[in-house]
């Protein structure tokens, strides 16, 4: 078995970034973690389309921080649930797939899943297809795990109560998919699973049926989902998902589309960004001392340098600038006639670029002025190499430099 790790900073972070619940307790669970146990967990991706997203990458980020600190990780690939179709968040029944359609979805999954997953060594990620057990299971089996839940409970879910209120159709198989995940739990007999939070409902049944046949209890551990700050969210129901099997100029293009929103949530879910940098860039971005544009396109190499390394990260961002950047930089922008004995800290006052010569330092400090992208400090001297170069204040100010 491999080394647990107990650092209380370790595991804190690990329950605490890009978390939204941990059910039953995250004190309780959090002392199951020191205590130094190994535990087994998992989280289950149903094979609906022929790759994995970036929303999926959020929890399988989340299962690697728990390999590292060594703990027994599963990846399920849900090909039986898959078979039913899940109803979370459905206005109408899902359109089943056949067998042979859901195999070819998921042939990829494990190497998509690699990029946050190791899958070898000494601590090696369980690949696992639902089926497994499923399969095996018999109409008794099936009558003797619904006994275990009512249809009230079913009915709870939101997406039923919408249908109901609409007299659309509710599908006897639709009550099946929660009682079906529930049982992945037991018969994997796990400590932990992993979800987005709109499988809340889903994931509780297997914490109820836990406890009943294994006598054990499962804990729920509910990751964000990827929205803007508004609450919009992004994935594969909405029709904006950015799956892992573009390219890499597509999918840092795509991140680059992003509305500004989306920023500061997908640093803190996507990457290892330090929380504390995570809350300046919102503060810098709401009082208009950094471009977004320029946040974005450090969010989108790293993005892409995890999901396909960095040689091709590098030429994925050098395509993007050769593209967009350098027509952006080349826009018709008013020119800005400057001396070598001029300050920065008078040119931008002079020029209504600042209010006051604090204002003008409060925003050179800040990191809110730069020479073609290269942020500048405060005292720096004009130098004759600005010659045509984009003075940009904040996110909407640009300059064309005219050195005199």
């Amino acid at each position: 078995m491999s080394k647990i790790i107990t650092d209380e900073k370790q595991v804190e972070r690990v329950l605490t970034r890009g978390v939204e619940q941990i059910l039953d307790e995250k004190e309780k669970f959090k002392k199951l973690l020191m205590s130094g146990q190994q535990i087994k967990l998992y989280c289950g991706y149903d094979p609906t389309a022929p790759s994995l997203h970036i929303g999926n990458a959020i929890s399988i980020k989340k299962l690697g921080e728990f390999q590292k600190l060594g703990h027994k990780v599963i990846f399920l690939i849900g090909d039986f649930t898959a078979l039913i179709g899940d109803p979370t968040d459905k206005s109408a029944v899902r359109q089943k797939l056949t067998s042979e359609e859901i195999l070819e979805n998921c042939k990829n999954y494990q190497k998509q899943a690699s990029a946050f997953l190791n899958f070898e060594g000494e601590n090696p990620a369980e690949l696992r297809y639902n089926s497994e057990w499923n399969d095996k299971m018999n109409f008794r089996n099936l009558i003797e795990l619904s006994s275990n839940f009512t249809v009230q409970q079913m009915m709870q879910r939101d997406m039923f109560q919408k249908r109901m209120e609409g007299e659309k159709p509710i599908y006897l198989h639709e009550f099946l998919y929660p009682l079906v995940q529930a049982y992945d739990s037991v018969a994997m007999n796990v400590d932990l699973e992993v979800g987005g939070n709109d499988q809340m409902f889903n994931m509780m049944r297997g914490r109820d049926l836990q406890k009943i046949i294994n006598n054990k209890e499962k804990f729920v551990m509910t990751v964000k989902i990827l929205a803007d700050d508004a609450g919009k969210k992004m994935g594969k129901s909405e029709g904006n998902a950015v799956f892992l099997d573009q390219s890499p100029e597509n999918i840092y293009g795509a991140v680059m589309s992003w509305p500004d929103g989306f920023i500061a949530n997908t640093f803190e879910l996507m990457t290892d960004t330090s929380i504390e940098e995570i809350e300046k860039m919102r503060k810098d971005m709401k009082n208009d001392l950094v471009n977004p544009k320029d946040l974005k396109m450090r969010l989108a190499k790293e993005i892409t340098e995890k999901i396909y390394g960095k040689e091709k990260s590098e030429k994925a961002e050098q395509d993007f600038v050769t593209k967009f950047q350098k027509k952006d930089l080349n826009m018709d922008v008013s020119e800005l006639k400057v001396k070598k004995e001029d300050s920065l800290v008078q040119i931008l006052v002079e020029n209504g670029l600042a209010e006051s010569n604090s204002d003008a330092k409060r925003k050179i400090q800040q990191g809110g002025v730069s020479i073609d992208g290269e942020k500048i400090e405060l005292g720096q001297e004009i130098e004759e190499n600005w010659e045509g170069k984009i003075l940009k204040v904040g996110k909407k100010d640009f300059r064309k430099i005219k050195v005199v």
